[in-house]
């Protein structure tokens, strides 16, 4: 009997040890998902703000003003795309003609760039469907006929003929000695004479024939 229950023992002790194993295992567990759940609760404001500044940054609302060299990367890409589309609508809707945009190549040239990103959010302004337009679509369908003229007169040179051809001029950002110089001249030259410079006094006039005069003795 005590071999026999010698033996018990010995089983119920491995038992015991099992159980106890398990119990910490048990508490490891439960520490290491609490340890989990600080950690996500700890990222998740971050994740969020992330979240809330990439919103805040591509927010943009219709009709305000777009500054292409301004925008990140990431603004580009969005507005960019909304752009073109509406571009081409234009030039389709209105028949605009190569002679006065350029098909091949109107995105090569800045200055039609900012004309037609010009034209794109007044539109989206005068056309708003939540506020009353009044006499705002008249007036950008004359500011549209008005840039069609200034683009075709000033902005794309000899690009008329199927073909894009870079305008022949001198730039102004890139010249160091260029920008140093114009960096001195503190602004246009001041009115008046310079300092050290003395006027001659006039002499007025003498009425005629007060020279001719004799002296009376």
């Amino acid at each position: 009997m005590s071999s026999g229950g010698g033996g018990f023992e010995e089983i119920f002790e491995h038992i015991r040890g099992i159980v106890a194993d398990l119990a910490n295992n048990d508490a490891e567990h439960v520490l290491f998902n609490e340890r989990l759940r600080i950690l996500e609760e700890r990222s998740a404001p971050a994740e969020v703000a992330t979240q809330q500044g990439e919103a805040a940054e591509l927010a943009w609302v219709p009709g305000a003003a777009v500054s292409w060299h301004n925008l990140t990367p990431q603004q580009r890409s969005v507005l960019w795309p909304q752009f073109v589309v509406w571009t081409l609508w234009l030039a389709d809707r209105y028949e605009v003609t190569n002679d006065q945009i350029p098909r091949q190549c109107w995105w090569k040239h800045g200055a039609l760039v900012e004309e037609l990103t010009a034209l794109w959010t007044s539109h989206q302004s005068a056309y708003a469907a939540e506020e009353d337009a009044g006499s705002a679509p008249y007036l950008w369908q004359d500011a549209l006929s008005r840039a069609i003229e200034r683009i075709g007169r000033l902005w794309l040179g000899s690009c008329r003929n199927g073909q894009h051809k870079e305008r022949h001029r001198q730039p102004w950002i890139g010249e160091e000695p260029y920008l140093e110089e114009v960096l001195q001249a503190y602004g246009p030259p001041t009115e008046g004479p310079q300092q050290g410079a003395t006027e001659t006094p006039q002499t007025p006039p003498s009425e005629a024939g007060d020279n001719d005069r004799p002296e009376q003795g």
